[in-house]
């Protein structure tokens, strides 16, 4: 007889856990995820670069089992929404009362010739990165394709071991989806001074080699070779040493088990409302595998994040124990590190906000990160994006080479709450020596009265 659950959850990342943590006491769970082990994603490039054994990115299973859920290694291949079952590749029959698919996200490769040649990856699972560890050892040259947040990481820690590394990205500029440019720019300033080569503007259209990639080919016809020769002092001949390349250039929904399924979807993923609710009675879905809206203008808009994914989940738990509250969308805080400088984001940036639309009207800051008369204080540049019509703030972006998590996670709070310029003006902060600029200004008040300045003045 199948085993059967009051609640299967499909996926055990970070939305998988959440789920598991929050209702285990509850409901009779199972997690199913394909992995031996869930990753802590964004750690893997410092495992590359030597800082972090395997182990350390590895969750503990009994984040799940601890609430008294039970884990399933395993890979879902289709969904029997009638019978209320999940099928495994191993033969395997699962049944469930309610479902919930978190799946999350794999990496886009792009449909070029030559991207099924030997030494050529994607980095997201922990076999990408045990054959990625083992690679790195026997390699000159390395391609990652992607400049957003954990390409570049990745970039960095291929570099730092010797590894002659390039940067291929389609925009004009790092992060793009971050930051806009000329606050990307003393970051790009700094992979360039480390060694890194960066290819803007730029894309792959083929990969050549015969059973390897050898070489990566560019559309503006550029040629990356990825093998070269060393001399073999042994026999005085030379010793062929190969490349690789790494996509990590954006992410699609992991749903192919669903096919056969009247689970309403798009390219982007599952489509859900507010409260994680699928087209199919009992069926739910979170995380990096739905499609939802930006929480500024409620559009479709990507936001396949971590740091999105664990509040849908919560919002899904909440409801499964019938405190329902509604998921607000994506405002898509975010955080990386170039170097010694830390920059983050939330919402839009000024190029995107253009691209939809508005009437932007932009500021900057340039303060410190303590007293300017402390030793150790630092500079912290800010940048506000909002709308002229509204005064509604969209974006904002920090550079420091201090960390600026919480300094995002702030303005994310203020754009999340429909802050304006004006409403930013009165807003109380802190200061002291160690820990602030002087109390007669804050970077991110600073930016908003700029803004509310440039809105209010009558034009000329």
């Amino acid at each position: 007889m199948r085993k059967k659950y009051e609640l299967l959850v499909i996926g055990g990342g970070p939305a998988g856990i959440t789920l598991a943590k929050k209702l285990g006491n509850i409901y009779h769970i199972a997690v199913i995820r394909p992995e031996p082990k869930s990753m802590i994603y964004c750690a893997m490039p410092y495992v590359v670069e030597g800082i972090l054994p395997i182990e350390k990115t590895f969750k503990k299973d009994d984040l799940i089992t601890d609430s008294g859920s039970e884990l399933i290694v395993g890979t879902v291949i289709s969904v029997n929404e009638k019978e209320k079952t999940v099928s495994l590749t191993d033969g395997k029959v699962v049944g469930f009362e309610k479902l919930v698919i978190a799946t999350g996200a794999e990496p886009f490769v792009p449909d070029i010739s030559g991207v099924e040649k030997h030494g050529v990856f994607v980095f997201k699972t922990q076999n990408d990165l045990e054959k990625l560890l083992i690679e790195v050892k026997k390699i000159k040259n390395a391609v990652v394709v992607g400049a957003g947040a954990i390409g570049i990481e990745l970039a960095q820690a291929i570099n730092s071991i010797g590894i002659r590394t390039h940067i291929v990205e389609m925009a004009g500029n790092i992060l793009p989806n971050m930051m806009d440019e000329e606050m990307s720019e003393p970051a790009k300033i700094k992979l360039l001074a480390s060694g890194i080569r960066l290819h803007l503007s730029s894309k792959i259209i083929k990969i050549e080699g015969t059973e390897r990639a050898e070489a990566a080919i560019m559309d503006n016809g550029v040629r990356i070779n990825l093998e070269e020769s060393e001399p073999d002092c042994a026999d005085g001949g030379a010793e062929k040493r190969h490349g690789i390349i790494i996509f990590a250039a954006g992410v699609k929904p992991s749903l192919d088990f669903i096919e056969k399924t009247s689970i309403s979807r798009s390219k982007n993923g599952i489509i859900v409302n507010a409260y994680m609710e699928t087209n199919v009675e009992d069926i739910y879905a979170c995380g990096d595998c739905v499609e939802f809206v930006s929480g500024i203008n409620k559009k479709k808009y990507p936001g396949k994040l971590a740091t999105n994914a664990v509040p849908m989940a919560k919002v899904l738990a909440h409801g499964l124990k019938g405190l329902f509250h509604a998921y607000p969308g994506f405002y898509n805080g975010a955080a990386t590190k170039v170097g010694d400088l830390y920059l983050g984001s939330s919402g839009f940036t000024e190029k995107e906000a253009l691209k939809l639309g508005y009437d932007t009207v932009t500021a900057y800051s340039e303060f410190s990160t303590k007293f300017p008369v402390m030793p150790g204080a630092l500079p912290l540049k800010t940048k506000l994006v909002a709308d002229r019509n509204t005064g509604i703030l969209l974006g904002g972006q920090i550079v420091s080479r201090e960390p600026v998590a919480a300094r995002i996670d702030l303005i994310t709070m203020a754009i999340q709450n429909r802050l304006t310029v004006e409403g930013v003006l009165g807003h109380s902060y802190s200061a002291q020596p160690y820990q602030s600029y002087y109390p007669a200004e804050n970077g991110f008040v600073a930016a908003a009265e700029k803004i509310y300045e440039k809105i209010m003045e009558p034009s000329d």
